[in-house]
């Protein structure tokens, strides 16, 4: 990255090596920290998944992250993905995923949905097993949020002058009006000068300028851009590494199966309501997102997860249950 006027500008390439991204690369890590993490705390404590059922899981659970994310970020955010089609591969706009649009909230119910079916295949206590898929999501999150960072997506709002960790970022180009775009046109180099009218193709072109280092366009470019939040980082401490926290100090000890799963709601919503506050809304939300009281929809779904949290709460100490889980090994760990 450079450093320019107090604010880094973005001009990293999302492209890893070849046709892999590292967005990519973010749910693969994702799902293999997942399988680490299960493989682990399935061999101690009180479990009652065989540590060579965890493999089945992680399967089973990267089906419903990918479908219940793609399906509820069209759903909540780009329902014309239903109905787009293109002529160029996949066709349909809703199986475009390499151009990004994926639901947290929908990736988290396609999880969840995941986990029920395996539990009720295999017999395994459903509650453990949302608790162990809650216990091994915030780390793949976290990953998730900084390849947001990488890919330039989900920005931040304007920061305050000054703020030394604040970033520019060429992709806020795309929300630009015509008359922005005229402008940002009429000053790039003669040899840059892709279109006449900068349209989506050619902002990308500029964009991959910027990404390339090309020190003139990135002098035109940069001055233009706002400094923003890293809005996606703070994303990924407050709703991965908080969240990891939070739970890996609870599965120290068995407790009632649905704990873990209830808290990760909760400490989850709080992260993430928190974190909509520094991330800039979609432009083509603007308008519903503030509809009442300022409140993103992030936001409002988040408070629904955080009311689903408390009432789990409640339901797992009513119910009462034998004790689950903890770090510490054991002779006999399997329970059922």
């Amino acid at each position: 990255m450079m450093l320019v006027m107090a604010a880094w500008i973005h001009d990293i390439d999302p492209v890893a090596i070849g046709p892999v991204r590292w967005y990519g690369l973010s749910y693969v890590l994702g799902f293999i920290l997942a399988w680490l993490l299960m493989r682990r705390v399935t061999r101690v404590g009180i479990s009652p998944i065989e540590p060579a059922q965890v493999t089945d899981l992680v399967l089973w659970l990267g089906v419903g992250v990918l479908l219940g994310g793609r399906l509820g970020y069209a759903l909540l955010y780009q329902p014309e993905l239903f109905i787009e089609f293109s002529g160029e591969l996949p066709f349909w706009g809703l199986l475009a995923i390499h151009r990004g649009g994926m639901a947290s909230h929908g990736g988290m119910i396609g999880c969840a949905v995941a986990a029920l079916l395996f539990a009720r295949r295999t017999g395994v206590n459903r509650f453990f097993l949302l608790d162990l898929m809650a216990f091994a999501a915030p780390l793949g999150l976290a990953g998730g949020r900084v390849a947001n960072f990488i890919n330039g997506e989900l920005i931040g709002r304007e920061a305050p002058d000054g703020l030394p960790w604040a970033v520019k970022f060429p992709q806020e180009m795309r929300d630009w009006d015509d008359a922005h775009l005229a402008e940002l046109y009429a000053a790039l180099p003669p040899a840059w000068q892709v279109n006449e009218r900068l349209d989506h193709w050619s902002l990308s072109a500029v964009q991959a300028m910027v990404q390339r280092g090309q020190p003139d366009v990135i002098a035109v470019v940069e001055p233009m851009l706002i400094a923003r939040h890293p809005s996606q980082l703070y994303a990924a401490l407050l709703e991965g590494l908080v969240v990891f926290a939070v739970l890996a100090f609870v599965w120290r000890r068995p407790r009632v199966p649905g704990l873990v799963v209830s808290l990760f709601a909760i400490v989850y919503g709080i992260g993430r309501i928190v974190g909509e506050m520094f991330r800039r809304p979609d432009p083509h939300l603007l308008d519903a997102e503030f509809a009442l009281l300022d409140i993103t929809r992030g936001q409002w779904l988040s408070a629904l997860l955080v009311a689903v949290g408390v009432w789990g709460l409640w339901y797992v100490h009513r119910r009462g249950a034998s004790p689950l889980g903890g770090w510490r090994a054991v002779a006999s760990n399997k329970a059922r």
